[in-house]
């Protein structure tokens, strides 16, 4: 297998563990033994481990380890803050470039993340897709290279936030209903609208993460 490939696998199933809470905030864990369980070398492992580093999600130690790194209400600040300086921006030129087959597209997700049958890593991934599909009609390639990191940074925060809310009957029509607002400015190419949608959904994702982690 392509050495690339084996990194990138290698960081899919630690950032996985992480962003879904099998490893906590402030665990340690060995760099041998996290090869041993994936089949793979220290090597890969290594690689991962600098690239997850940049993304804020652990912390190196010297010692062939890692800790995941805490969750802090101000990394969380800071996370959101600079979501709020990219996306509304490049959301109020993506609402004129997507396409109706793309709107479509995105309507579907809607679906997928309001249904009651959906599972909750469905509900995730969907959600993460679905601000991809977004934004990526006006998105240049650093944007999205940002918006990754961004996005894998807050994750598990919202997951955390959620975790709480995901259980009730009622979060289903909420989620519905905060996404459709977000796509109903898209569908009417309103850039403004588009903008002033997504820094709402933003605030509002911020706001119960950080009441969440507050308690």
């Amino acid at each position: 297998m392509n050495p690339h490939s084996v990194v990138e696998q290698v960081l899919a199933e630690i950032r996985r563990s992480i962003v879904f809470g099998a490893l906590k905030p402030g665990q340690e864990f060995s760099l041998r033994e996290t090869a041993a369980q994936l089949g793979v070398s220290t090597a890969p492992v290594r690689e991962a481990l600098r690239v997850l580093q940049g993304e804020g999600l652990i912390v190196a130690r010297r010692a062939r380890s890692a800790v995941v790194a805490p969750m802090d209400l101000s990394d969380l600040g800071s996370i959101y803050g600079l979501r709020r300086l990219i996306e509304p921006s490049i959301a109020g030129r993506s609402c004129e470039l997507v396409t109706d087959e793309g709107l479509d597209a995105l309507e579907r997700m809607v679906d997928v993340m309001s249904d009651e049958k959906s599972s909750i890593d469905d509900i995730y991934e969907t959600h993460r897709e679905f601000h991809l599909a977004l934004l990526r009609p006006a998105a240049t390639i650093w944007d999205l290279r940002v918006l990754e990191t961004l996005w894998h940074a807050a994750e598990r925060y919202v997951r955390v936030g959620f975790g709480r809310l995901d259980p009730l009957p009622s979060e289903h029509k909420r989620r519905r209903e905060a996404h459709q607002s977000v796509l109903d400015a898209f569908r009417h190419r309103d850039g403004d609208g588009a903008r002033q949608a997504v820094l709402r959904h933003l605030d509002e994702n911020e706001r119960i993460a950080r009441e969440s982690l507050a308690t």
